[in-house]
């Protein structure tokens, strides 16, 4: 798979469109970073896996399932079924691509329904947060907006404060890893507080705090944004690293 490969498919058949059955053994960036005739450009990127095995791949070779699926527009899952842990395969997607689309297709390939499965009560006054979960709480809630808007939330976090944060506010959040080691990031959403100035920055905190989704202009787009009736210091959780699944 080479420019020149595709220089001579251009001169000899002239085509409308390409569509390229990519070798998922091979980096991403063999075709991205490759330079194209003039007139081609890559339109769409669609990765398929084999739900019976996709958790063996996830297991055993994460670094490539994630480079799969980090450019991809869709992944499909085929020879899906209800029995299987399709909310977790949803958000170690969404975790690594969030614009991406996931669709779920069963053995006949039919679109595969299914119910979200959440380690926590989405229907309780106060909907607590263990500490593994963080992940999948901030996954959840950026996917399912109007499942947390107006929904008041307890969870333990580090606090993370810059000036460049509005007044009376700090970011309580954990740091993730998608992939390995060497790709951990600091995740979270901005918090409102009247006592934040008295919260210093990289301390363990338990919040209690009300969920909107509205326009942030931390974010400068619309997102989760929580404003807080209680923080109070807390022990630092028994594994830093938070997981998506």
């Amino acid at each position: 798979l080479t420019p020149a490969f595709f220089k001579e498919m251009k001169k000899k058949y002239r085509p409308d469109l390409v569509i390229i059955e990519y070798n998922g053994m091979w980096r991403m960036k063999t075709i991205t970073e490759m330079k194209l005739p003039a007139g081609f450009e890559m339109y769409q990127i669609i990765t398929i896996f084999d739900a019976t095995t996709f958790q063996l791949y996830l297991n055993n070779m994460k670094s490539l399932v994630i480079d799969m699926v980090s450019l991809a527009d869709m992944v499909i899952f085929n020879r899906s079924s209800k029995e299987m842990p399709l909310s977790m395969f949803k958000r170690s997607i969404r975790a690594v691509n969030r614009p991406c689309e996931v669709i779920f297709e069963d053995g006949n390939g039919e679109l595969e329904d299914f119910e979200e499965e959440l380690p926590y009560d989405v229907e309780a006054p106060i909907i607590e947060i263990a500490e593994e979960d963080f992940g999948i709480f901030y996954v959840d809630a950026l996917d399912n907006p109007d499942r947390y808007d107006n929904k008041v939330v307890r969870f333990k976090a580090r606090a993370l404060k810059t000036p460049a944060f509005p007044k009376g506010s700090f970011l309580p959040g954990r740091n993730a890893m998608t992939c390995c080691a060497d790709d951990i990031a600091f995740i979270g959403f901005l918090c409102h507080y009247e006592h934040a100035s008295e919260i210093k920055s990289r301390q363990w905190v338990e919040v209690t705090a009300r969920l909107r989704w509205q326009y942030c202009e931390s974010y400068q787009d619309e997102g989760p944004v929580l404003y807080a009736a209680n923080v109070e210091q807390a022990q630092p959780p028994k594994e830093d690293l938070v997981y998506f699944n």
